[in-house]
């Protein structure tokens, strides 16, 4: 198996449990000591670098308005020291956004994730594209 092929497994369990199961205390096992995200418009950790435990608290604040929240991985792409990720996302509105009260619906979205590896094949960062937009419409229909 090609280290492209290690990588992209790695980051389909990453994506699995860490994202779709909420373990966020196994990020430590994948993430590097700092983790970037380079570009992610509308993340509230858009253009940080984080430690360890900063990721976990991002897993645990990006899930709690969405516990359910499923990844499908659409396709997996390595080129050099990363993996690109098109996936398509679901999750169910349980918890408050900023200016969105829950409302128990089904959410949507789509996008694509160029994640980056060091060495020691653990994640040091990601530059994202998402269809945050077609989130907040979905949130504001018969509001």
């Amino acid at each position: 198996m090609t280290t492209q092929d290690k990588r992209k497994q790695r980051l389909a369990a990453f994506i699995r449990q860490i994202w779709d199961e909420g373990e966020a205390d196994a990020a430590d096992g994948y993430i590097a000591e700092t983790y970037r995200i380079h570009h992610d418009p509308g993340d509230p950790w858009e253009g940080q670098s984080l430690d360890r435990a900063g990721f976990r608290e991002r897993v645990r604040m990006s899930r709690a308005a969405f516990p359910d929240q499923r990844f499908d991985i659409q396709a997996l792409f390595a080129d050099g020291d990363a993996v690109v990720m098109t996936w398509l996302w679901t999750g169910t509105h349980q918890g408050d956004l900023p200016g969105f009260p829950a409302t128990g619906r089904a959410i949507h979205m789509s996008g694509a994730t160029v994640y980056m590896f060091d060495s020691a094949e653990r994640l040091t960062g990601h530059w994202q594209v998402t269809d945050r937009l077609g989130v907040f419409q979905q949130l504001q229909r018969n509001r």
